[in-house]
């Protein structure tokens, strides 16, 4: 090849190069030219408003926000376009969770706070006429790199995209502006995270995702794929809602759950490692003790369809073969390396849960 079909090549690239980036220049929303303020003191629920308004009005696209704390909501108007509507924070937050001891919050990266003792979630995907189809909103929601706050014992939730056709959250943190061993029993009965409803746009992709001090972690829905999940703290864990399709998790760790799993609607699932830990003699006082195991999985109306591994551990003891089931007669769960789940009478265990029903577990070898 000759110089100057190489300078040719060169200069095809770099004019491509500068169209992408052009592309994304226009496709970029900074919230602070819509006059956000990161002080942990002023209001922006108008200013992310304005930014997303412009960003949807042009079609979809990012809203960026810089390093900060941000007083307010982000509540993602309803379109009847199928667009992609993105929240991208500076960096990716520091996921603060624990079985012990007391760890200051951070003060760093990108978080949206809100103090409201009432009303929408601190992020949601807005419930409006304007629909793409049912009662969903044409939104394909994408969080990226954000820590979202509430407080103690929370009256509101963290994240509700159940009215948006699609989701993927990737490096959110949900918490209730404390460490999670401390924080009160949550009594309100909201959710760190719901995802997008029963028959949605049938896509749900969750990585790298933390929630804590709710009372349910995250509400899952039909279609829903996660990988490296923790829920620490929260009354339920994950909770399986109604669903018409399947859902898989790979690697999640529940910690101090009150009820790990739970089922509240006929619901698939896979959990390929369950990663548990329950508080041991001493962990607990009377502010956390709620944080006590009850059961694993919660599923007293037998309306889960699920294969779970998992590995128990209690605190200062370490590994355990237990695994309490509140029915659940369809989830077969075994711990990581046994032998496939055998009903045998052998593997009944002699502890009671709470139902009153034996706790099953696989026989192991």
């Amino acid at each position: 090849m000759n110089s100057t079909k190489i300078i040719s090549i060169l200069c095809c690239l770099l004019a491509t190069g500068e169209a992408i980036a052009a592309e994304v220049k226009v496709r970029l929303f900074n919230s602070k030219d819509y006059g956000a303020v990161g002080d942990d003191k002023t209001d922006n629920t108008a200013a992310f408003s304005a930014c997303l308004d412009e960003l949807i009005d042009a079609g979809g696209g990012r809203m960026f926000i810089p390093d900060g704390i941000y007083r307010g909501r982000i509540m993602i108007p309803s379109t009847k376009q199928w667009i992609t509507v993105e929240v991208v924070g500076e960096i990716e937050p520091t996921p603060v969770f624990g079985t012990i001891g007391s760890v200051p919050f951070p003060s760093k990266g990108t978080i949206i706070k809100c103090i409201s003792e009432s009303g929408s979630a601190v992020i949601s995907a807005q419930n409006t006429p304007e629909k793409l189809y049912a009662s969903f909103s044409g939104v394909h929601v994408v969080l990226r790199n954000l820590d979202v706050r509430t407080y103690n014992n929370p009256g509101i939730g963290g994240i509700d995209l159940q009215h948006a056709a699609q989701c993927r959250l990737e490096n959110v943190f949900v918490n209730t502006d404390r460490y999670n061993v401390q924080a009160s029993k949550p009594t309100h009965g909201t959710a760190g995270i719901i995802t997008p409803a029963c028959n949605n746009g049938a896509l749900t992709i969750l990585r790298n995702v933390v929630v804590t001090g709710y009372h349910t972690g995250i509400q899952v829905n039909e279609h829903t794929d996660g990988d490296n999940i923790v829920v620490a703290s929260n009354v339920n864990g994950l909770e399986f809602l109604q669903a018409h399709h399947a859902s898989r998790f790979a690697r999640v760790g529940t910690y101090r759950n009150t009820h790990h799993i739970a089922v509240s609607g006929r619901h698939g699932f896979s959990i390929e490692q369950m990663n548990t830990e329950q508080p041991g003699k001493g962990q607990t006082d009377a502010g956390n003790a709620w944080q006590t195991l009850i059961s694993d999985i919660n599923d007293p109306k037998n309306l889960g369809i699920a294969a779970v591994n998992y590995w128990v551990v209690v605190g200062g003891i370490g590994a355990v073969d237990q695994f309490t089931k509140n029915g659940g007669t369809s989830i077969r769960a075994r711990r990581v390396g046994s032998q496939p789940f055998v009903e045998t009478p052998d593997s009944q265990e002699s502890q009671q849960d709470g139902g009153g029903q034996p706790a099953t577990r696989p026989e192991s070898k």
